[in-house]
């Protein structure tokens, strides 16, 4: 079953109206809106842009308690990355996190980061400036993303807590343009083989969950854009799932998926082939890492292992029309995190 979200409200006192999904913001958004306890409250935006070669990632989120800036730089012919944070304590809203993926700008300005993420009706231009973000030397990045795609991927996910509740857009394969600076090596992005997706998250977690999610910005041998929101874990999806795939901006829905990550001696293999497939045939991919960008953190009552593993990715994907696309060698990244939040 795949229920799909009408215009409305998402939220009535704290609950939520209709669990679905869309491929366009037709629910309203509205932190005010919530009910309990207001720690509770997550809120994140997310971009990653590559080409295939390279990636710059970008995160700025408000999760009550902490407050994150940070920016990944990701070599995969090397491979090497890098990511660092600032983290600041009891943010509760200060950082005004915009109400609606299309509409609203970021502006985090600190003595050692400058983040801004500007909208307009036709680009979204990121910039960042980090001091001191590898070995003692600055990071900066220009990016301006355009041509944004006619559908995208948009979920309303309840919890088994009556008023926590995840909603959630992607906007994948945005077109991409702009460089980065790196420990004073410059590494530009090409409009014509780099792309920009959105991750952004509002909702109201529970405290423990484990989540699975794998996404991919591409280009096809015949010049379409290509690119798929793979995801579950958390939450009741029984209404929808957050599984897509996007050619030219147009969405085709899959079902459920399944992420096979290899195991040794009873522990995740995370650098080791993985499989991914859907229920119903129409996707079968093999994962090829080459990086394990990971992040473990346990402090007691709060604890995160993130490892976000970029990789090459081989397989077939069936589009709503039965059309079989050939994927071969295209990087993107299949992720697992647990939290404690």
């Amino acid at each position: 079953m795949q229920q799909k979200l009408t215009e409305g409200k998402l939220l009535e006192k704290g609950k939520l109206l209709q669990a679905g999904y869309s491929t366009a913001t037709v629910r309203e958004y509205d932190r005010r809106d919530i009910v309990g306890k207001k720690w509770k409250i997550k809120e994140w935006d997310y971009y990653i842009i590559t080409d295939g070669r390279k990636a710059v990632a970008l995160t700025v989120a408000d999760n009550s308690y902490m407050s994150l800036v940070s920016a990944s730089f990701l070599n995969f012919g090397k491979p090497e990355y890098k990511t660092t944070s600032q983290i600041k304590f009891f943010s509760f809203g200060k950082l005004n996190m915009p109400s609606c993926p299309e509409k609203g700008d970021i502006v985090y300005n600190s003595a050692r980061v400058k983040t801004e993420f500007v909208k307009t009706e036709t680009q979204r231009k990121l910039s960042c400036k980090f001091h001191d973000f590898w070995n003692k030397t600055d990071f900066e990045c220009e990016f301006t993303l355009c041509d944004f795609p006619n559908e995208q991927m948009t979920i309303a996910t309840p919890f088994d807590k009556p008023r926590a509740f995840y909603y959630n857009t992607k906007i994948n394969c945005m077109k991409a343009e702009g460089y980065c600076i790196v420990k004073g090596n410059r590494y530009d992005f090409g409009k014509n083989d780099s792309l920009g997706t959105l991750d952004w998250g509002r909702g109201v977690w529970t405290y423990k969950n484990t989540w699975y999610w794998s996404s991919l910005q591409t280009y096809l041998d015949d010049g379409r854009t290509f690119g798929f929101n793979l995801g579950y874990g958390f939450g009741d999806t029984s209404k929808a799932s957050e599984n897509m795939l996007f050619v030219d901006g147009k969405s085709h829905k899959l079902d459920k998926v399944q992420f096979e990550i290899p195991q040794k001696n009873g522990k995740d293999d995370f650098m080791s082939p993985w499989k991914l497939h859907d229920n119903e045939g129409r996707l079968q991919l093999d994962f090829y890492p080459i990086i394990d960008r990971k992040d473990i953190t346990d402090i007691g009552a709060i604890a995160s292992r993130q490892h976000q593993v970029f990789g090459k990715f081989n397989g077939i994907a069936v589009l709503d029309d039965g059309t079989t696309l050939q994927i071969a060698d295209k990087v993107g990244f299949a992720e697992k995190v647990f939290n404690k939040w």
